[in-house]
């Protein structure tokens, strides 16, 4: 993949996730893209195949970069909370971005595909460290794989967000955790 000067591929990037969120994904083209990041489209062209690739590309940078590393609260439902309170703190900022998307997933096939093909194996929260953690104070009898605990994060803030709805809150945060989260993740230690 052809890579464009710093400053010019955050500027499409940019141009791409604010016409996302504006206008969604059936009505922004690439001449949009183009003409808001003040490039040509065949510079948009050398580094994306086309629209979807562009917008997986925008929809995984920009969920890597507003989830921030949970910090060492001292105990594992401690930092699972925080995990939910990050995730949850990036999907409200995101909120009308992903209910867009959520529509036009099922809609374009192609947009779905490229987004499962290229989505990176994530460890946003820092997952894995908290699980580290949380074994090595006698918390877990052994680690449990850190993916599938934050695949379960995601679809309960997700399900919250796109069927209950806002907010997610401090509230929801200790419900996921000692409703759901603690429990499965004692159990798959177990």
């Amino acid at each position: 993949m052809p890579s464009l000067d710093p400053g010019r591929e955050k500027a499409i990037l940019d141009a791409t996730f604010d016409l996302l969120s504006e206008m969604g994904y059936d009505r922004m083209s690439v001449d949009q893209i183009a003409k808001r990041a003040k490039a040509s489209k065949a510079t948009i062209y050398r580094r994306w195949a086309g629209k979807p690739e562009l917008v997986v590309d925008v929809i995984c940078r920009r969920f890597d970069m507003d989830v921030p590393p949970v910090p060492d609260t001292g105990s594992l439902r401690g930092d699972l909370v925080e995990v939910v309170r990050g995730l949850s703190a990036a999907a409200e900022r995101k909120h009308g971005l992903i209910m867009g998307l959520s529509s036009t997933l099922v809609s374009h096939q192609e947009l779905a595909r490229t987004l499962r093909e290229h989505m990176p194996v994530r460890d946003l929260a820092g997952t894995s460290l908290l699980i580290e953690r949380a074994a090595a104070r006698g918390e877990l009898p052994a680690t449990v794989e850190a993916g599938r605990l934050f695949e379960i994060v995601e679809a309960l803030v997700w399900h919250r967000l796109i069927f209950i709805g806002p907010p997610l809150d401090d509230a929801f945060a200790a419900e996921a955790v000692d409703g759901v989260l603690l429990p499965l993740t004692r159990a798959w230690a177990g």
